[in-house]
């Protein structure tokens, strides 16, 4: 089977109402949390749709040009709305649409504990809540062989519009799972070495650690990093800097780190 593709040519069509979601309207609260998959999300760009189509999520609809479809659009089996570029910027809200954009059913996802039980080096992040900073981790993370990702509750999500955007579609092969007790679950995992980022003097520095066997590397914010009670669960790590600076960017870390430990 393949897409019905559908011309539009006014913005306003009801047709297209879903594409003009915000991220709660695609996925509320709860939806994100929820483990059994609820909700939509939307993924912008040929290479993102590709991705997500090719990890198995079901696609419900796509926008593309009309003028120049993409390869991806035929293989989706859902309507496929076509049309101009002022009809697809109006829609979408972007300055320079992508050639498609499609909605798709959030898939489900494993708990922390079976997770961990399938990975050998885990990225782990507490309170980063910025989706560029999260797209921009899981794109690292992937791009360095690591195998997993856990998120608290207070973390962005890897499939909003935006870290999907800046991850290029890497959250597909990069599963994850949500915590609402972050210490306690991260505390249950049998044989996984804890390694927390700090700027602190007093921590290890990356370079002399020698990692083996299972691992995880503790990400937090750049405001407040990470909570007295995951430091207390790690071995402190820091990454070496030249006087007068006192921090990296998350995601800059979190690149370093995952070479430094892989």
């Amino acid at each position: 089977m393949s897409s019905t593709f559908i011309p539009v040519d006014d913005f306003d069509d009801p047709r297209l109402a879903e594409f003009r979601l915000k991220e709660r309207g695609l996925a509320n609260r709860n939806q994100r949390r929820d483990d059994a998959g609820a909700g939509l999300f939307l993924a912008e760009g040929d290479l993102v749709v590709q991705r997500a189509f090719d990890a198995g999520c079901v696609p419900v609809a796509a926008l593309a040009d009309g003028a120049r479809v993409p390869h991806v659009a035929e293989l989706l089996n859902t309507p496929v709305y076509v049309g101009g570029d002022e009809v697809r910027r109006r829609v979408t809200g972007l300055g320079l649409p992508h050639s498609i954009i499609a909605l798709f059913e959030r898939p489900a996802r494993s708990g922390v504990a079976a997770l961990a039980a399938t990975a050998d080096k885990i990225v782990v992040v507490e309170g980063v809540d910025n989706p560029a900073n999260i797209g921009s981790i899981v794109r690292n993370a992937a791009a360095m062989g690591w195998d997993a990702m856990i998120l608290d509750h207070t973390s962005a999500d890897p499939l909003s519009r935006r870290s999907l955007r800046v991850a290029m579609g890497t959250a597909f092969q990069l599963p994850h799972a949500r915590s609402s007790d972050l210490v306690g679950d991260l505390a249950r995992l049998a044989d996984i070495v804890l390694y927390a980022l700090t700027p602190d003097a007093d921590a290890t520095d990356i370079r002399d650690v020698r990692p083996v066997g299972r691992r995880a590397v503790l990400i937090g914010s750049e405001r407040a990093g990470l909570s007295d009670e995951l430091m207390a669960l790690a071995e402190r790590v820091r990454i070496p800097m030249a006087d007068g600076v006192d921090s990296l960017n998350a995601a800059a870390a979190t690149a370093i780190a995952c070479y430094a430990l892989g």
